[in-house]
């Protein structure tokens, strides 16, 4: 299973293939007893974290001041919802991303990537 920045590499080698194959080549899939292949995806995409420098340890300080991240959110005085930049750099977001805004009755809100297909549907 390639690590660091091997992987990172590999990817942008392999460019636009399907998730599938990315982690079958990089080394992520393991043959089962029956002789089957199984796809490690959590270990593959916590690996492309790892080598980004993001930890999903829990012990992870990203932000000014080393502050850990806390996942929660709270509604400012003028009715924004802010997300900070930390998150958006964990998920490796770019200036003019769009989301499709989805709500939940139980007062959730789903961030949906404009093009992506919602899981629900």
């Amino acid at each position: 299973m390639l690590t660091g920045p091997e992987l990172l590499e590999m990817l942008n080698q392999l460019g636009d293939c399907p998730k599938t194959e990315l982690a079958r080549r990089c080394g992520y899939v393991v043959i089962k007893k029956d002789g089957s292949e199984q796809t490690k995806f959590t270990q593959f995409y916590e690996a492309i974290l790892e080598a980004k420098g993001i930890s999903l340890s829990g012990s992870a300080s990203v932000g000014k001041g080393g502050r850990k991240l806390s996942y929660k959110a709270k509604v400012q005085g003028n009715g924004n919802l802010l997300v900070g930049m930390a998150y958006t750099a964990m998920l490796d977001l770019q200036v003019g991303d769009e989301f499709t805004i989805k709500l939940s009755d139980k007062k959730g809100i789903t961030l949906i990537p404009v093009g992506s297909e919602d899981p629900d549907e």
